[in-house]
């Protein structure tokens, strides 16, 4: 076995990655959401109606787990199912005004702690992880 180094850069990532989910729950205690519900209000506000099997494909989670989710915001008002016209069966999920606006409040709050976590690197080594990690990622 080679010890080049490469065993403690995966401990290192997996650790940045700990550290940034518990952050991130953090930064959504104030509105109560989860990180999925979070990520699902993110993709039906992208998009102009959001079919639940498309949201469970952009999650990557199964179809029961997306519409529990999809639930979960309909019961706080985020999104609300709309008739799909022509198509009596089917729904889209869309984002409500106060969906919205919690989705901006979210970003926003995300950005900031980003912002707080990376500003510890300089300009020049936040260019040079953001390359490296797009090296490694694709």
């Amino acid at each position: 076995m080679v010890d080049d180094g490469t065993a403690a850069l995966g401990d290192l990532v997996m650790r940045l990655a700990r550290t940034q989910r518990r952050r991130w729950r953090e930064a959504l205690a104030p509105w109560d959401l989860s990180p999925h519900q979070a990520r699902a209000l993110r993709v039906v506000c992208g998009q102009d109606g959001v079919r639940v099997s498309d949201l469970a494909g952009a999650l990557r989670i199964a179809p029961r787990s997306a519409t529990e989710v999809a639930d979960g915001l309909q019961e706080r008002g985020l999104v609300e199912r709309v008739p799909v016209p022509g198509d009596r069966r089917a729904v889209v999920l869309t984002p409500t005004v106060a969906g919205r606006r919690v989705q901006g409040e979210v970003d926003a709050a995300r950005a900031a702690d980003s912002h707080e976590l990376f500003a510890r690197l300089s300009t020049a080594d936040r260019a040079e992880l953001g390359r490296i990690l797009r090296v490694i990622s694709d």
